[in-house]
Parts: structure tokens; C-alpha cells; sequence
């Protein structure tokens, strides 16, 4: 029988990774896993309790309806980083403004955390894959002070951790703190996360592509061309594969597993893109890189983006390198002859 390496294990393995910490980025870590198999047992159980099936009734900032689950997930992961000691404040989708927290320990931790509680929660009554997707950075406010929105609005370039959590066949949690992206699998008959994916690289070139395309008209002609390409029949392996799941973490997933791209982009509806930069983009960005692949919303590399809101959107494009290469090259060549 193979040596199990559990999450904690690993974590604990890979202290040196993290310069100036002395634990506190480790026990976040397992904070996010503790809240994720919290939220996994829940969302095992949706059909079957009533407070967490369904739509909850409000709408959230991005003037989408909130769901029971997206709710429920949300306070279970602000309890656990409240209570965590290491972390002075967050700022999630599900809330308009960012939370300060207000003890006098959690004013003393070094780091805060963007996240998106649970993303592609509107499939979440169809029994699709959902996720949780998580950013963590260093304060830049005083140390013993409230956070700030300054600590919140901090280019990916300066992610010291970032990761999700896929809810789906089986319960995955998958992270990057710079050196390389590891899996780990919720093993339910000893509840811990365990190594099942290390060091997970995303092929440079797939078969398949992701993206709505009944918004087609309404992208640039960039966008329309790539996916002209993808469909044609080459003997390249071409056409390739329209497979959209409309859950982020899923599609993002599957790419990074299998070999693809993700397109989300700009569209004349949605002029600033649809995706949240701070609480989705980054975090899958900073994944993408260190798993070899790439991310931009179109233009700019999305980890040099500069946040000038926490709900600043932007289009996403990420996936396999050559893939990615090709899809910019349609974009640039696209917008030089209009």
C-alpha cells in the first residue's frame, strides 16, 4: 500500500515555502480545508434539507440572485477565517463591502483573504460541479490595525497563496503558493484531504474548448475568428471539442486536468467582462502560470491587472499555452485590420 500524504502532512513539508511566515499561512491552509469539508458536506445533502436547496431570495452585489448554499458557504468560510487568529480581514463576492475584523488578534495576522464562496452556484439545483475559489495576500496596512481596502485591492502579482475547491464526483482541493500546483482528494472514510494530483502541469495544447458561445455576437471578431478555428476540420486534430459547463471552477478544472482554454470575454452587453477579477480571475490566473499555462482577459496579463474595486470585472481568457497563444494572435490580428 502507497504512502497516504494528507493535506496537513504536506503543508507541514512544504514550510519553507513561505519566507517570513511562521506557521500562519499553513494554518489558513487548513482553516480553507476544514471550511470546504464543511461546505462539501452540505452541499451533498442539498436536496434533502430545506435551508440550503433553492434560491434564498436576495440578490447579491452583482445583482445576481443569492442562493441557500451560496449563503450558507459564505458565513461558514467568514467564521472560520474570523476565528482563525492569522487573518485581519476578507472580502467575498457575496458582500458588498470588504469585513475589517475587530478583534485584537485577528488585527495582529499578517494576511487576508478574497474568495468566492461558492462560484457557479446558479447550477447548484441541477446537481452540476461547483466550487469554491480562494486568494490569499499579505496585509499592506500597520500590523494591529483594522484592514483596509488598500490590503483588498492588490494586483495577483502579489498572491502569496491561492487555490479552490471543486465540489463534484469527488471533493477536490487544488493550490499554488508560487511553487507549483498540488491536488489533494477528500477521502471521505477518514475525512482529510490526501495527495492524488502533485505537481500538476496543464498540457500546452488540448482539444477543447470552453465558452457561451450563444453570446458569439455579441464579441469582437478576435473571438469570433479563434472560434471559427477551433471548429474547423484540419488534419491537426481539429475541430476541436465545445464542452461549457457554465461552472467555473469545473471548466477550469477539466482544462487543467485534460488540456484546453477558457473563454469568457468581453461582450457589447458587457463591456467590462462578466468574471470578478479579485475573487475568480486572480486566483485561477495564478494556478494557470504555475501550472504552465497562461491567463489574460483579452489584452493584458490578468496578474498585472491593477483592482480599482472589489467587484471589478474583466473579461478571462485561460488555458493550454499554444492554445492561448493562438487565441491572442486571432484577438491581435482581429483588431489591426479594423
Amino acid at each position: 500500500m502507497s504512502h497516504i500524504i494528507t493535506l496537513s502532512d504536506f503543508i507541514m513539508e512544504r514550510q519553507a515555502e513561505f519566507p517570513g511566515s511562521s506557521g500562519e499561512l499553513s494554518r489558513i491552509l487548513n482553516d480553507i480545508s476544514i471550511a470546504s469539508k464543511i461546505v462539501a458536506r452540505d452541499v451533498r445533502r442539498a436536496g434533502l434539507v430545506d435551508h440550503i436547496l433553492g434560491s434564498h431570495g436576495d440578490m447579491n452585489v452583482q445583482g445576481e440572485e443569492q442562493q441557500k448554499l451560496d449563503v450558507v458557504a459564505d458565513n461558514q468560510f467568514i467564521r472560520v477565517f474570523e476565528s482563525s487568529g492569522e487573518i485581519c480581514g476578507i472580502a467575498s463576492e457575496e458582500n458588498d463591502d470588504f469585513l475589517a475584523f475587530t478583534s485584537e488578534r485577528a488585527q495582529s495576522g499578517k494576511y487576508i483573504v478574497l474568495f468566492d464562496p461558492l462560484d457557479g452556484s446558479s447550477n447548484i439545483d441541477c446537481n452540476v460541479s461547483i466550487g469554491t475559489i480562494f486568494s490569499i495576500y499579505k496585509r499592506v496596512s500597520q500590523k494591529g490595525s483594522p484592514a483596509t481596502l488598500e490590503d483588498m485591492l492588490q494586483k495577483g502579482t502579489r498572491q502569496v497563496a491561492a487555490g479552490y475547491v471543486l465540489y463534484g464526483s469527488s471533493t477536490m482541493l487544488v493550490y499554488t503558493t508560487g511553487h507549483g500546483v498540488n491536488g489533494f482528494t477528500l477521502d471521505p472514510s477518514i475525512g482529510e484531504f490526501c495527495l492524488s494530483h502533485p505537481n500538476m502541469r496543464m498540457p500546452e495544447m488540448g482539444r477543447i474548448y470552453a465558452m457561451n458561445e450563444g453570446n458569439i455576437h455579441e464579441c469582437e471578431q478576435g473571438v469570433k475568428d479563434y472560434i471559427s478555428f477551433c471548429q474547423e476540420v484540419q488534419a491537426d486534430g481539429r475541430p476541436y471539442s465545445g464542452r461549457y459547463i457554465g461552472s467555473l471552477v469545473a471548466d477550469f478544472h477539466r482544462n487543467l486536468i485534460k488540456g484546453g482554454i477558457y473563454i469568457y470575454p468581453v461582450t457589447n452587453q458587457s463591456p467590462k467582462g462578466k468574471l470578478r477579477l479579485l475573487y475568480e480571475c486572480n486566483p485561477l490566473a495564478f494556478i494557470a502560470e504555475q501550472a504552465g499555462g497562461m491567463a489574460t482577459n483579452g489584452t493584458e496579463r490578468i496578474l498585472d491587472l491593477e483592482p480599482h474595486q472589489l467587484h471589478q470585472r474583466c473579461g478571462f481568457f485561460t488555458g493550454s499555452k499554444n492554445m492561448m497563444e493562438k487565441a491572442m494572435n486571432c484577438l491581435e490580428t482581429a483588431r489591426a485590420k479594423a
